[in-house]
């Protein structure tokens, strides 16, 4: 799985936007696709969902018990 940071950059240039077209039509401020697009860690959810809905996708928050359910079913 590609980390958020790469999908982004990518799919943004598959469309042929840069940053600041991209970041226009997402409705989002530059500097949100900008600390996507550099993997930075403490980002607004909400903002990232609306990078995403772009491409038809979104993320959602789970639970340490879900991150643990999951785990568990990957090293079973």
């Amino acid at each position: 799985m590609k980390p958020l940071s790469e999908f982004v950059k990518a799919k943004r240039k598959e469309v042929n936007l840069t940053q600041e077209a991209f970041a226009e039509r997402a409705g989002v401020a530059l500097t949100v696709v900008r600390k996507i697009e550099q993997g930075k860690e403490n980002l607004n959810l909400e903002k990232v969902n609306q990078v995403l809905a772009m491409f038809g996708h979104t993320l959602v928050p789970v639970s340490n018990k879900e991150l643990s359910l999951t785990k568990g079913k990957m090293d079973s």
